[in-house]
């Protein structure tokens, strides 16, 4: 096929689109295209969810299986984890896991191994979408020639963009389709033709001048999430030792209209994106010779948050009952990374849970959204634990942790019933009289 053949499909809606990787960025991706219409193949290794989204059954809570069910019955959607399902698209676009490894180097394995399975499979006129998160340079020199091991040339034979996700799981105001997509195309026509894809399903398409620029912008607006979010924690322990609410801090700071914005300290960073995507960075600006200071220290500060936060509960529990954390009946609120979603990835509950019982505490944990503790690849130990019910817990824990505020809490009934609450998210500043009877500290 053609540039222009496919750049007609894309705009009349005829080109089949192939996402591969069905998790909290491609699937939904293939929803998005194919509410605009376009024929979507999503390919995962994980037959669990392969089945799922055959039956139009979700298996991410914040996206309901309503959301895509009708694309399924009418056969615009289609799940498989067969690969030749690539020889019937028009364009592939790859959302893969981009994880780091434990010395906090590049995790790149399953970008290459989902390259090696499509190389069999491409065709003259692909069009290939890297979208996972990944340092300048990448999709140059490792997934471009992996594909053209099948013997065609990107730019003549086929064509190569990059357009990192921007998701935000769980935030309604800014899904899929409501968020601008960057672009960075291998040459003009991939350029054009990824541009015109995305043009089709988001708001706006921003075309940049390279793969490596895309690449980069990326890890830029996660890398100034992850300094800022460091420097409010700092700010954080600063202002606790000098008797300064830090929460009231910025509240009042917020109020001018020019030259600040809000970051919000808490017990350590969760989500795939701001623990890891910096150090993507990090680890590329040692390859040039480059040190990258502000990226290691806020990783550093962020990293001993779930440390520090354990620490001013065992104070908490000592000051209050003069009783020490070991032994003692802690009960975890919140488990997922963020509010109101069930998304775990690199959740900085992991590290306080393991944190207290290292020390000799009994943790159970609550969350609305997770029943079960799934299996992750650094807490393997914690795999399948159970969420306790909150009804009836009454005074039998000796503190309680909140690590995430989800709005479904009851935290009126929470301050009512317990003798003592670690809050690490603010959760309760507008529960009427409990700061005032000393029954909640914030780390």
């Amino acid at each position: 096929m053609s540039h222009q053949d496919l750049l007609k499909r894309i705009k009349d809606h005829s080109a089949v689109i192939g996402v591969i990787g069905m998790g909290y960025v491609g699937l939904p991706l293939v929803i998005t295209f194919a509410d605009e219409g376009f024929a979507v193949i999503g390919l995962d290794v994980d037959p669990d969810k392969v089945a799922s989204l055959n039956d139009g059954t979700s298996y991410i809570r914040h996206i309901p299986s309503d959301s895509f069910s009708q694309h399924v019955a009418n056969g615009r959607l289609i799940a498989t984890a067969d690969f030749t399902a690539l020889a019937g698209v028009d364009a592939i676009l790859i959302c893969v896991p981009t994880p780091l490894t434990g010395s906090r180097e590049p995790d790149l394995s399953f970008v290459e191994s989902t390259a090696q399975m499509i190389a069999p499979h491409l065709k003259v006129g692909h069009l290939v979408i890297l979208e996972s998160t990944t340092y300048p340079g990448c999709t140059e020199s490792l997934l471009k020639p992996i594909l053209e091991r099948s013997g065609l040339r990107s730019g003549n034979d086929f064509y190569l963009a990059y357009s990192p996700e921007r998701e935000d799981p769980g935030n309604p105001k800014y899904e899929t389709a409501h968020i601008p997509k960057v672009v960075g195309g291998d040459g003009v026509e991939a350029l054009k033709l990824a541009t015109t894809l995305y043009d089709q399903v988001v708001v706006q398409t921003v075309p940049v001048s390279s793969m490596d620029v895309a690449e980069a912008v990326k890890l830029t607006e996660n890398v100034f999430r992850s300094v800022n979010i460091a420097l409010v924690n700092e700010l954080k322990m600063i202002y606790q030792k000098i008797g300064v609410d830090v929460w009231e801090v910025i509240e009042a700071a917020k109020t001018k209209p020019f030259g600040y914005m809000p970051f919000y300290p808490g017990p350590g960073l969760g989500g795939h994106c701001i623990p890891i995507d910096p150090f993507y960075l990090s680890w590329r600006a040692k390859q040039v010779g480059e040190e990258s200071r502000f990226i290691e220290l806020a990783g550093e500060i962020n990293t001993e948050m779930p440390e520090r936060v354990i620490n001013i509960l065992e104070s908490a529990l000592y000051d209050q009952f003069t009783k020490p954390l070991f032994g003692a009946q802690i009960l975890l609120i919140g488990l997922a990374y963020k509010k109101n979603v069930g998304d775990t990835r690199e959740s900085p509950a992991f590290a306080l849970i393991e944190i207290m019982e290292a020390r000799g505490a009994n943790v159970d944990y609550h969350d609305p959204y997770i029943a079960e503790i799934p299996l992750t690849r650094e807490h393997t130990d914690l795999a399948g634990r159970r969420s306790v019910p909150l009804d009836g817990i009454n005074k039998n824990y000796d503190a309680l942790l909140i690590c995430t505020d989800h709005d479904q809490i009851d935290y009126e009934a929470l301050a009512a019933n317990q003798r003592l609450i670690v809050d690490t998210r603010n959760a309760f500043s507008d529960v009427r009289g409990a700061c005032k009877k000393n029954k909640v500290v914030k780390a």
